[in-house]
């Protein structure tokens, strides 16, 4: 197991397998990629990287999910992680959610779905890297 990790939370399994398939092909060697199927479980994957001394460095969050909203979860991890990426990647954001995530300083990019794929990539590569992650040099 890796030292680092980026974690994706959506309720859509579609959306999480294609950012796993995604994320594992690009970025497999420096650092793991786990997924949640809600905010609450992300705050819990979170919590057990921690006890295991793994640094979550990029966070991927949907909006719109059940439960816990996604600027609700990133506020919340971002109090748990302080100062790694956060990417709220969602269809239905309302310019509220995002602007509460920003204030919480728990937003540091916004994508719409469907995701351009090499945006995506160059973003959670920069992101890596100003963690000290080894991100292949050719992203």
């Amino acid at each position: 197991m890796s030292k680092y990790a980026i974690l994706c939370v959506d309720d859509e399994e579609i959306i999480l397998t294609s950012l796993e398939s995604l994320l594992n092909k690009y970025f497999s060697a420096c650092c793991d990629v786990e997924l949640a199927q809600s905010a609450e479980d992300g705050l819990e994957i979170i919590q057990e990287f921690m006890d295991e001394d793994i640094e979550v460095v990029v966070i991927i969050s949907d909006w719109l999910m059940p439960g816990m909203k996604g600027d609700e979860f990133l506020i919340k991890a971002e109090k748990l992680c302080p100062g790694m990426e956060k990417i709220m990647l969602s269809g239905h954001a309302d310019e509220n959610a995002v602007k509460r995530a920003e204030e919480g300083n728990a937003l540091d990019i916004f994508i719409h779905k469907p995701w351009e794929s090499s945006k995506l990539i160059e973003i959670i590569a920069n992101g890596l890297r100003k963690h000290g992650c080894e991100v292949p040099q050719d992203i």
